[in-house]
This record gives C-alpha cells, sequence and structure tokens, in this order.
C-alpha cells in the first residue's frame, strides 16, 4: 500500500483553476518528485496535501485513510511534515525556540529531546546557533532549520518545497546530498524542485506537472533519458 494516494484532485483558486485530475502515489521509503516550471502547480499541490487548500473534487489519503477534508493541524499529527518555499521561521525567535515551536504535537513533544539529538547530528551548526535568532542565520542555515522543523515532528511523510531556491551552488549540492541521506535513514519524502536534473537523479519516482496537469510519470532514471523532459527541462 502506498504512504500517499493522491487521485483525481481538482483545486481551484476562488474560481480559478489550479490542478486538473492530479493523480500520484508515494511508495513508503522513497523520494518521490513532483517538477515542474514556475506555474505549474507544485506548491499547490503541496499546500492541498497539508490541508491549506481543500480540493473540489478528488481524494487524499494517508496510510489508506482518507484525510481529504481534515484540518491542517490534524494532518501534522497524522504524521505529514511540509517544509514550505520561503522556510516558514519565526524569525525574532532563537534556533532552539523554532525547534520547540515545531514539536507541538504529542508524538514529536514526548520524543523531543531524542529527535532534537538526531536533527543535531545532522546540522551540527545548528546546535552551535541553538541560541542565535533565526532571522540572522545566513540563507542556507535558515534552510537547515526549515528542514530541521520537519524532521523534529517526526513525520511518516516529509513534504519539502523548493529546498535548493536560492542557495549557493555549494549549499545545493549539501540540500541534495543531506536528501538522499535522509531517505537512506527510511524517510519518505515528497521533494518539488525547479532543479529537475538533480531531483530527478534522486528521485524513485517522478511526476512532471505543466499547468495544473500531470504530463508525465517515471521513475528518475526514465525521465532523465525522455527526449521531451530533456528538452524542456534540462536544455539537451
Amino acid at each position: 500500500m502506498s504512504l500517499l494516494e493522491v487521485k483525481g484532485i481538482d483545486v481551484f483558486y476562488g474560481e480559478i483553476q489550479a490542478l486538473w485530475g492530479v493523480t500520484f502515489s508515494v511508495e513508503k521509503g522513497t523520494i518521490t518528485s513532483i517538477l515542474g516550471a514556475n506555474g505549474a502547480g507544485k506548491t499547490t499541490t503541496l499546500k492541498t496535501i497539508s490541508g491549506l487548500l481543500i480540493p473540489r473534487r478528488g481524494t487524499i489519503k494517508l496510510n489508506g485513510e482518507d484525510i481529504t477534508k481534515e484540518e491542517p493541524h490534524k494532518r501534522v499529527e497524522m504524521g505529514i511534515a511540509h517544509v514550505p518555499e520561503g522556510r516558514g521561521l519565526f524569525p525574532r525567535l532563537t534556533v532552539l525556540e523554532n525547534l520547540k515551536a515545531a514539536a507541538y504535537t504529542k508524538r514529536a513533544r514526548e520524543k523531543f529531546h531524542d529527535t532534537l539529538e538526531i536533527v543535531y547530528n545532522h546540522f551540527p551548526i545548528l546546535k552551535e546557533r541553538k541560541d542565535q535568532l533565526a532571522g540572522t542565520l545566513s540563507g542556507g542555515e535558515q534552510q537547515m532549520l526549515a528542514i530541521a522543523r520537519g524532521l523534529i515532528q517526526r513525520p511518516l511523510l516529509l513534504m519539502l518545497d523548493e529546498p535548493s531556491l536560492g542557495l549557493a551552488p555549494k549549499l545545493v549540492m549539501e540540500v541534495f546530498l543531506l536528501t538522499k541521506r535522509l531517505k537512506e535513514e527510511g524517510y519518505t519524502i515528497l521533494l518539488v524542485e525547479q532543479n529537475v536534473y538533480q531531483a530527478l537523479r534522486l528521485s524513485d519516482m517522478a511526476y512532471i506537472l505543466e499547468i495544473g496537469r500531470i504530463v508525465r510519470k517515471g521513475t528518475g532514471e526514465e525521465l532523465l533519458g525522455d527526449e521531451a523532459v530533456k528538452r524542456a527541462y534540462l536544455g539537451l
């Protein structure tokens, strides 16, 4: 059984339709990517899964349970962690305070200190900066903190929205290496990313969105070899 099943969702902003019949699944322990150009509907898809948007049609299931109409906080409690584009930090709180604020579910609170050690193992710089205001961190450090806030929730599904956006090339590679390492540790990841080449190299499965519709799907390897994908997204 898939961890996440999205079936036929139509999503609107007011009367403007943003997604048409979007269907895909995420298997446990894999990296699944949703790729496409700006405005394709990638972020809208993640917002719908996390409950910030409600589809007009279609269903969303987590571990076989229909969560289509559940409130966002309930979905977090059920195991969905959404690391949004733009990071979503509290700039006037310290690093540690940001992590504590993210641990608001019962599961996260009970295991906070254990999870904190795991987070610090992944991001030793955050341990060094734990008393520093989040707003004073570098861009790369802020992205690390955003991902750490997702991990602190002990998620079943970790959704990363454009984690490499705005980072220097060296830091971009660090983000992708981290994503790979998290998968190796058993996390299930749904990745939205504009860096199509690097995302496909990581992905077990990938879906390409164009103007709110899925137009291609396949393994990362299959799509890397797809001539249309090469022309449209890889400049080859």
